[in-house]
């Protein structure tokens, strides 16, 4: 993963975001829950989401969980995937 973590680095200087603020493993899990569960383009969505959720005070653990959660519940249609 050392692209990831080169671009990782690479953004948070940009935003001048501390990378060890970063759940990485949480969110990659959670897009990976809702592009399988849900649709694809609801992963980089739903990210976005946990991101503001976090910004405006969430726990992200607590938030990454309830999402997952919901994914993890949500009916699939057959075939649809984005």
């Amino acid at each position: 993963m050392r692209v990831l973590d080169d671009w990782l680095a690479a953004a948070c200087a940009e935003l001048g975001v501390d990378p060890a603020e970063v759940p990485v493993q949480s969110v990659l899990d959670l897009a990976r829950d809702v592009a399988h569960q849900v649709v694809r383009p609801g992963a980089p969505v739903t990210a976005y989401l946990l991101g503001l959720a976090v910004g405006r005070g969430a726990d992200p653990a607590v938030a990454a969980t309830r999402l997952t959660e919901l994914a993890g519940t949500w009916p699939t249609e057959s075939g649809d995937h984005g």
